[in-house]
């Protein structure tokens, strides 16, 4: 359920949309709120607030608090595709955590009301970019034969996607999953591909679940990566070298034999290795499932 402020804001955006409170028209002052929604003067300054923010309203000295407008041509020319598409090239550049209505309004060069006429909340826009960066993975109209081939190829594509768009992977739940069309085609994909194998669909169903928790899990290393590359100016491998001597030290004491031995081999982390490396151990887990399913590995 919404926040009090958020309610406020909600009702009058909708009165705004439905033309009951035109441009330059006074909104309810903050003592006019907390008198018609019986909330306190502090919500009230918090709805006034979030409304100006949202580019609802302006302050007019000597007039008080007026509906914004009216809005430009451009206004007009949005499509919800463009408001999506401008939010996905925004959250792959800053990340998501930058990503809000008045950010995308500015980059857009529109005002941050309109949008709200294609998408009512952040909520569902963030929805809405889940879909469509999905929507971008192609699949064959049917599983290739072996369902091993056909879990390996969306493995490969989901990591691509993650790759391309850091912030998707963190912003996808598992246990409360968004109802995105395109996330549930993938799915349908791998419960297909075990069509013919005597696996119950619950246990497709949790082969899904762990192959996705898989590629998602590894994922979650993208953005903070960025962003540490972003905030630092240092890639992964530059950043690892300011740590080598601190690392050298602690091997070198005393109990870290095993360490020392993995050193003089000169391991490097390297997420792609570690992603085919997981996803055959996986892949070959799956393939021991008991003959109930009858599930045998595809090679």
């Amino acid at each position: 359920m919404e926040p009090p402020y958020r309610q406020i804001v909600s009702d009058v955006r909708r009165r705004i949309e439905a033309g009951e409170l035109r441009p330059g028209d006074r909104i309810p002052s903050a003592r006019a709120i907390t008198r018609e929604w019986g909330v306190a003067i502090a919500t009230a300054t918090k709805a006034h607030a979030a409304l100006r923010e949202e580019g609802l309203t302006v302050a007019r000295p000597g007039v008080g608090t007026v509906v914004a407008g009216p809005s430009a041509a451009r206004d007009r020319e949005l499509t919800l595709a463009r408001i999506v598409a401008a939010a996905i090239a925004l959250a792959d550049r800053d990340g998501l955590a930058d990503l809000s209505m008045r950010r995308l309004a500015g980059d857009l060069g529109v005002a941050t009301m309109s949008l709200y006429r294609h998408v009512p909340s952040r909520d569902e826009l963030l929805l809405a970019m889940i879909d469509a960066a999905i929507g971008s993975v192609t699949l064959p109209p049917r599983p290739p034969k072996g369902w091993r081939v056909a879990l390996e190829l969306v493995a490969r594509r989901e990591w691509a996607l993650f790759k391309k768009h850091p912030w998707l992977g963190p912003s996808m739940s598992l246990t409360r999953p968004q109802l995105a069309p395109n996330a549930m085609r993938l799915s349908e994909f791998v419960l297909a591909a075990f069509d013919g194998t005597g696996l119950t669909f619950a246990e497709r169903m949790y082969v899904q679940v762990l192959l996705f928790s898989f590629v998602r899990g590894l994922a979650s290393a993208l953005e903070p990566e960025v962003e540490a590359q972003r905030e630092s100016g240092l890639t992964v491998d530059q950043w690892m070298e300011t740590q080598q001597q601190a690392l050298t030290r602690i091997i070198r004491s005393d109990g870290f034999p095993h360490f020392s031995a993995l050193a003089e081999e000169e391991f490097d982390l390297d997420l792609d290795r570690l992603f085919e490396f997981g996803l055959a151990r996986l892949l070959d887990g799956i393939g021991s499932l008991p003959a109930s399913g009858d599930v045998k590995p595809a090679r």
